[in-house]
């Protein structure tokens, strides 16, 4: 089965040019060595309604791994775990936990996972370092997570 994803960089620096984005492409490349084909890499600024619509817009009709990087924190702009979870239909909260085990500091991630579709959707911080050892905690366990959303039954 293919393996396919696109990564969500919420950032209003980013959005608006003032910074240079760089946790998007951390996710991008580790994503890449771990087979995975990244079909679209998108930035958009803080804000429940800009991240559900963009996430939205990416999962639908999408069967694949949608990754956000940024807003998980506790800033009161930092939004995406609320925007996520108006938009996701079923939780994953065992990838989520597992993410937030990585680190010292990785309770202070607020970051959720779900389904859209068959869509997986998570939420990681938005540091590279810190996006990177989230999706490095649960990056085996995806493609066999998104063949089974698919329907297969490996078992």
């Amino acid at each position: 089965m293919p393996l396919h994803a696109k990564v969500l960089t919420v950032s209003q620096q980013a959005d608006r040019g003032e910074r240079v984005d760089l946790s998007g492409p951390a996710v991008v490349e580790l994503l890449t060595l771990h087979r995975f084909t990244v079909v679209a890499h998108e930035v958009v600024g803080d804000g429940i309604e800009p991240v559900a619509r963009a996430l939205l817009r990416m999962a639908t009709g999408f069967s694949g791994l949608v990754v956000t990087t940024g807003g998980t924190g506790f800033a009161p702009s930092d939004l995406t775990p609320e925007a996520t979870g108006s938009v996701i239909e079923r939780e994953a909260p065992g990838i989520a936990e597992a993410m937030r085990r990585t680190h010292p500091l990785g309770p202070l991630s607020r970051g959720k996972a779900g389904v859209i579709g068959t869509a997986i959707v998570i939420n990681l911080p938005g540091s590279p370092t810190g996006a990177a050892e989230h999706l490095g905690a649960v990056i085996e366990l995806l493609p066999h997570a998104l063949e089974l959303l698919a329907g297969g039954h490996p078992h």
